[in-house]
């Protein structure tokens, strides 16, 4: 059967783009559903593969935000963190892309979420380069590693053991061309040491030994673009004192460069937003004024592109336009997108509630004291991803084409308002992309 390309010793060679691009579908299916490990990591290496030859290529977006470290452009962007109906969401996101023209976007899995979304980085990469080749769109597609982070009771039980656990996912994810990793060691900070760069100790260490444990590893001709943590989401905001602490003793650890690109912080968010016990998500203060100022630090000082903002879904739609204004150099979305999917009318009820059931049953220790029953669902449904994930890519087409609809329309409304429309010229003059092939 003709599929638009072949195979040789030599590689893919593309025949008919619009015919290879159709056969994504069937590839990726495939690939995601097969059970056998090493077939399946074959088979997600070649619908890579493929989406390479037709142009979306995996990259590093340091150059870009080297560019930003020198001169805010005037927009902040996004990273998209994808849970489920990962290849549908993620071509609606590139059709967005390329009718807004929109180059700086990055795609990101975290540690955590790879685990209860069973999306292992080589299946996460695999589809969202598919999903931008099938969309027709071309050039660098950044994938990032979001929060890699250092668990700690287990860093103060076995710091070794702990250290080898993020080297392996590191590993993993960098052979899977994720060329985005933000270290988060923001979980070693300790508050009760007397000076700000004691507290920060652990934290500045262990981002300078992954910085030069990844610079070591990246593929020639790339400069994985890495980011460090200095405040654990959902605590006190950060301080332009607690960024000095941690960046002095960043570099004085720091034993192979390129340091780090950007900085997170902590302004008042919580990652998946503070749901009330009706299940509706209470509305914060950001700190925007503290965004500003450590942006405008991390520029200055330390020639990073800005801090980035975290836990900023679930947000009013009101604030969007605030992160460019103050010059916040990315910003992560994953929450807000899960809410709209699992609350989409289109999404059948019966459907909705055999997950709900499964999460009752399966997750019922993470039921804290004096939570409803709409608190315990809100936060534990992002578990539901993996266990039911060819339940949720087989949901019929005409359900999937309107909860694409409304992502479709929230993804445009962030593009507009983060300012990211017509970012392809200066993504084109600062990023080249680095064939690696793997096969």
């Amino acid at each position: 059967m003709n599929q638009g390309f072949e195979v040789s010793k030599e590689g893919i060679k593309i025949i008919d783009p619009s015919k290879a691009r159709k056969a994504l579908d069937d590839l990726v299916y495939e690939a995601v559903f097969t059970e056998e490990k090493e077939l399946k990591e074959k088979r997600l290496i070649f619908v890579k593969e493929l989406a390479k030859s037709l142009g979306a290529i995996p990259a590093s977006i340091f150059g870009l935000y080297q560019e930003m470290a020198k001169e805010f452009p005037g927009f902040t962007v996004p990273a998209i963190n994808i849970r489920g109906l990962t290849y549908d969401f993620a071509r609606t996101v590139f059709r967005v892309a390329l009718e807004k023209n929109v180059s700086a976007l990055i795609f990101e899995i975290a540690r955590s979420e790879i685990s209860y979304t069973l999306q292992r980085p080589l299946e996460y990469s695999s589809v969202i380069t598919a999903a931008a080749a099938r969309e027709g769109y071309t050039g660098p597609v950044f994938i990032q590693g979001d929060h890699f982070q250092f668990k700690r009771k287990a860093f103060f039980a076995a710091p070794d053991k702990e250290k080898e656990n993020i080297k392996k996912l590191t590993n993993e994810a960098l052979e899977a061309e994720f060329y985005q990793i933000d270290i988060d060691a923001s979980t070693l900070v300790d508050i009760e040491k007397p000076t700000l760069e004691e507290q920060q100790y652990f934290n500045s260490l262990m981002t300078a030994e992954m910085t030069s444990y990844i610079r070591e590893r990246e593929p020639m001709g790339v400069t994985v673009n890495i980011g460090g943590e200095i405040g654990e989401i959902g605590g006190h905001n950060s301080t332009p004192e607690e960024l000095r602490a941690f960046m002095n003793e960043y570099l004085k650890h720091l034993e192979k460069g390129p340091g780090i690109s950007k900085i997170s912080v902590q302004t008042g968010t919580a990652h998946g937003g503070v749901v009330l016990p009706d299940g509706s998500v209470a509305k914060v203060a950001v700190d925007f004024d503290t965004l500003k100022t450590l942006s405008e630090i991390a520029r200055r000082e330390y020639g990073m592109a800005g801090a980035v903002q975290h836990g900023a879904s679930t947000l009013p739609e009101e604030m969007f336009h605030l992160f460019p204004e103050v010059g916040c150099c990315e910003i992560h979305l994953a929450t807000g997108f899960q809410n709209l999917i699992y609350d989409h009318p289109a999404l059948p009820e019966s459907f909705r509630q055999k997950i709900y059931v499964f999460l009752k049953e399966n997750f019922r220790k993470e039921w804290k004291e004096g939570w409803s029953e709409a608190q315990f669902i809100y936060k534990v449904r992002k578990k539901g991803f993996g266990p039911f994930k060819k339940d949720w890519w087989d949901l019929d087409p005409k359900i999937k084409e309107q909860i694409m609809k409304t992502l479709a329309e929230k993804i445009a409304f962030l593009f507009e308002k983060l300012k990211v429309t017509d970012t392809k010229r200066i993504v084109t003059e600062t990023v080249k992309p680095v064939f690696v092939s793997k096969i």
